[in-house]
């Protein structure tokens, strides 16, 4: 028995696996199925199809993509956020060319939805409550529309050795319809909500299941209409079998996940359809594919390009950093598909015989070792082809000029081993799309270490055993000897399809080689020319954390002006921001975006840490994931006081502290050196008692550089420093605060808070409007049933984790002082990426090293 921890290690590498198992049973069906169909009568079978037929067929095709479409209209309307209809159509049709050409092994219509809908402000919940409508639509469709006729025609499943007794499928059929009537009544005028053990979704109303149910019914009669069509010989009145044969073949598809249902769909078309011609169904089945897949995929490529393209080359457009950015999300993912395809065309392209007078003309022309190179670097171009879509998927230079250079040898190739000028159109127009989407692909990393996954790799070896089928089917009526590899002649097509798959062979084994053994490339790490902050910036700053600037272990961004920075460090993936930018306010937003394009350029994530509601719409406009990470204390100086009943545990405190002998001391900047030795004793006994080390990024840690550059609050105790906080100010004297507090072992009662108390009297005296009691984490957030997961783990390991950090414990004691809280957030990006930045972030905090250079 396989543990179940082993599955879960390696559930990707499986499923990828499983899918290409099922597309190797799906090809030996075909060559079970076509054992007796020539490759001449499928020809032949294609030039005899009407162009009344292809006509009809493409129209109905876009009165499907039509009905899809308003799956995610009435998905978005379901959730209570509607989008204005094109936004709505543009994700829906991105999102299904590219699922029913790749299925969901490698470039999914989700992502492509995610695109779309995060830019229009949706978070990643929504997005998959969009998904899951979509699907329980067009689900809905399909048992309404089987049932139907499986109770009105059942005999429509006998299909010879695989016939079922049709009592029994007009039951099915009928408990279909009743079960989805029983589901309207259910649900009633006003919907409810579906409950399975933990498992709940909304339902809607009834009036809104019958408008999906009409929509998905719609989007299929007209999908398989458009293959029906196609079909010579098939009569009306075969329509039902025909449907029930359609609706298992796409259920088939979306179960084996075998990208773009490749073999598997036409096998099950085979089976539906035992009656008929089998060249003209496999013609008809492949104009199918050429109208319902290939045609929109296109399309939607155009669309994709021309609008983002237009705003790349539009000059005001490359002024709105933000813009660019949100624009160069869809044309990777369109044209790295492109790519692909065009790929795979050369290959199949490689493993069919040239057509016979294109032949004897390129003979007449050129020698025949020429036009055999030529056939052989045409495979092994879109088997290079095949690779590099998944470096142009992540935006990578490099792949792009490879890219483009492969595609113009394509053309030619294309042209030297056959005259086969469509080839080369195609070819030519795949660069040409590339080329005016070039500043999509910005990254300048390697992309052999990063790209590959396996279900991208399932991909490549499904499309390469497709070529290899068609080679085999093409040639079946050929003799295979040992001798046939090296004969070279001017029919020999047979030895120019082995001799090419053997070679495409050796380049995805070179390939796999070198990401197996070749050690992967580090994050690049860019950074800021300048290493140290802005003076100009600090003098503007109205927040003391500006002072964390410091501590020797950040990065900077400078504004242009040198009126503003923020300050950074990266650990492992993450660019992780300390706290607001300092600085002039209006040019936050420019930072913010800048460093959120070298993040994405060198492929991190971006996280903001403790940032005001004042950065708030800045990390909103960025896209990223909000989340509430506590609340911040500030005590009002202007209104600090000792007296009244409020304040009695103060008092006492300071009082007490007093008659024991403490006293209260300010050591200016200059004097901190001279105390060094002191103050270090008194922090290496603080740091064993309480078992820490120093931490960094978000405190201060103690290094001599770093203490003689601000004042120091010190206590007293028979003449020698028993407790001491460094003091944070800012240059207006909006803000007054400590970063490093330490005390040592033996101290009077009350010593910490005799030591704010006077630290905040002093400011009161110099001009001092706030004190800043700083951050208490997990503060503030709720468990409510409709809170985010954060917010719920949040409260409680607020509530019940006193035993490792006392956070309720040190607002209690913040409290004590009266101040007002304001929250601070944490923003990053969605999904699991979120959870791996903070762990990110508790590795920077904790490892209290200063940065390298």
């Amino acid at each position: 028995m396989v543990p179940s921890g082993l599955i879960r290690r390696h559930r990707t590498a499986l499923s990828a696996g499983i899918v290409l198992v099922l597309a190797a049973l799906s090809f030996v069906a075909l060559s079970h199925l076509l054992h007796e169909v020539r490759l001449r009568d499928v020809r032949a079978a294609w030039h005899a199809l009407p162009g009344t037929r292809l006509l009809v067929a493409a129209l109905l095709t876009g009165l499907s993509y039509l009905t899809l479409t308003f799956y995610d209209v009435m998905a978005l309307r379901a959730i209570g956020r509607p989008l204005p209809y094109r936004t709505a159509a543009l994700a829906s049709f991105t999102s299904y060319t590219l699922s029913h050409n790749l299925g969901l092994s490698l470039l999914t219509g989700g992502s492509a939805r995610y695109r779309v809908y995060s830019a229009a402000g949706l978070g990643a919940g929504d997005i998959a409550r969009v998904v899951v409508i979509g699907s329980a639509t067009f689900w809905s469709g399909v048992f309404v529309l089987a049932g139907a006729l499986l109770a009105w025609q059942p005999e429509a499943l006998a299909y010879g050795s695989l016939a079922v007794p049709t009592g029994l499928l007009r039951i099915v059929g009928i408990a279909l319809l009743l079960g989805t009537g029983a589901l309207l009544l259910w649900s009633g005028v006003r919907g409810r909500t579906l409950r399975l053990a933990r498992w709940s979704a909304p339902l809607p109303p009834a009036r809104s299941i019958v408008a999906q149910i009409g929509i998905g019914m719609l989007d299929l009669a007209a999908a398989s209409g458009a293959l029906f069509v196609l079909v010579p010989g098939v009569g009306i009145d075969a329509w039902p079998a025909f449907f029930i044969g359609y609706t298992f073949a796409i259920i088939a598809v979306l179960i084996t996940h075998v990208p773009g249902g490749v073999g598997v769909f036409e096998a099950l078309m085979l089976i539906a359809l035992p009656g008929t011609s089998r060249p003209e169904l496999v013609a008809a089945l492949i104009a199918y594919r050429l109208i319902y897949y290939i045609a929109p995929l296109l399309l939607a490529t155009g669309l994709i390009l021309l609008q983002e393209g237009r705003r790349w080359h539009r000059p005001i457009a490359r002024t709105l950093r933000g813009v660019q950015v949100v624009a160069s999300g869809m044309a990777p993912l369109m044209i790295s598909t492109l790519v692909f395809l065009g790929g795979a065309v050369l290959l199949v392209s490689g493993s069919l015989p040239t057509v016979p007078w294109r032949a004897a003309t390129l003979y007449a022309l050129l020698p025949l070792p020429f036009v055999e190179a030529s056939h052989m670097a045409g495979s092994l171009v879109g088997a290079a082809l095949l690779i590099l879509s998944a470096g142009l998927y992540r935006r990578l230079d490099g792949a792009y000029w490879l890219t483009r250079i492969l595609l113009l040898a394509g053309a030619l190739f294309s042209l030297l081993k056959g005259l086969d000028y469509e080839e080369a159109v195609v070819m030519m127009l795949i660069a040409a799309a590339l080329q005016w989407a070039r500043p999509a692909f910005y990254r300048r990393t390697r992309f052999l270490a990063e790209a590959f996954s396996p279900g991208w790799l399932a991909t490549v070896a499904i499309v390469l055993g497709l070529s290899v089928w068609i080679g085999l089917f093409a040639y079946k009526h050929v003799d295979y000897q040992n001798d046939l590899w090296w004969q070279f002649s001017e029919r020999g097509n047979a030895s120019r399809f082995l001799r090419a798959t053997f070679a495409v062979a050796i380049l995805l084994v070179t390939v796999g080689f070198l990401r197996l053994f070749r050690p992967a490339a580090p994050i690049r790490q860019e950074r800021s020319s300048i290493s140290a902050p802005s003076s100009a910036a600090l003098a503007l700053a109205e927040r003391t954390d500006a002072n964390l600037a410091f501590t020797g272990d950040k990065r900077f961004l400078v504004s242009d002006s040198g009126q503003s920075f923020l300050m950074y460090q990266i650990r492992g993936h993450s660019w992780i921001v300390m706290g607001d930018p300092v600085g002039a306010r209006g040019e936050w937003a420019d930072l913010l975006w800048q460093l959120r394009e070298q993040a994405d350029a060198a492929q991190g994530r971006l996280l903001l840490y403790q940032i005001s509601p004042e950065a708030l719409p800045f990390a909103i406009e960025l896209g990223l994931q909000i989340t509430k990470y506590g609340e911040e204390a500030h005590v009002d100086l202007a209104s600090f006081s000792l007296e009244g009943s409020d304040a009695r545990p103060l008092r006492y405190a300071e009082r007490r502290a007093a008659r024991e002998g403490a006293t209260f001391d300010i050591i200016p900047a200059s004097g901190v050196p001279g105390h060094m030795a002191e103050l270090a004793a008194v922090s290496t006994h603080w740091l064993k008692a309480k078992g820490h080390k120093e931490k960094g990024f978000s405190v201060g840690r103690f290094d001599p550089d770093y203490m003689a550059r601000f004042d120091c609050a010190a206590v007293r105790w028979h003449g020698r420093v028993v407790a001491f906080a460094n003091i944070w100010t800012t240059h207006d004297k909006s803000e007054l605060s400590i970063d490093l507090m330490r005390h040592d072992d033996e101290i009077p009662y009350g010593t910490m808070d005799f030591l704010f108390i006077h630290l905040m009297q002093w400011g009161q005296a110099q001009g001092y409007r706030w004190f800043n009691l700083g951050v208490a984490p997990l503060s503030g957030l709720e468990a409510r049933r409709l809170s985010p997961l954060w917010s719920k783990l949040g409260a409680l390991l607020y509530q019940h984790g006193n035993a490792l950090y006392g956070f309720e414990g040190l607002r209690a004691y913040k409290e004590k002082f009266a101040p007002e809280w304001e929250a601070r957030f944490v923003a990053g990006p969605q999904g699991v990426s979120f959870a791996r930045s903070l762990i990110d972030l508790q590795a920077l905090i904790g490892s209290g090293a200063p940065a390298r250079s």
